[in-house]
């Protein structure tokens, strides 16, 4: 299938000021995960830092929490800020909040039923 990128609209809680980037879809990750970066230019506060498992290992990063719109859907998520990674990962949480889902077959973000159990 290859990568899936969407285009995303970054926020603060307030939206008090927006950011607009391209994001790389992970399915594979939990939470999003954007740059220290746009974190410093949303004005984020951490909320407390999580211990992750990466492809290189264990990190602690810091938590705080994002207004996110994909595909016209929107909400306040948690997101990792990363001083490693360089771009916008959106996480498989992110997308079952927005009720989005990865399709295979076009590589695209499509609808899906939240789950209730």
């Amino acid at each position: 299938m290859g990568h899936v990128w969407v285009k995303a609209k970054i926020g603060d809680e307030n939206l008090a000021k927006l950011v607009e980037t391209e994001a790389l879809v992970d399915t594979g990750a939990t939470l999003t995960v954007i740059p220290r970066k746009i974190a410093l230019d949303l004005n984020l506060k951490p909320t407390w830092k999580s211990l992750v498992e990466t492809g290189a290992g264990r990190l602690e990063l810091e938590r705080s929490r994002i207004w996110i719109e994909l595909e016209g859907r929107s909400e306040i998520v948690p997101a990792l800020i990363s001083d490693i990674i360089d771009k916008v990962l959106i996480g498989v949480t992110t997308l079952e909040v927005l009720g989005l889902q990865v399709d295979p077959l076009t590589g695209k973000l499509k609808e899906w039923t939240l789950l209730l159990y």
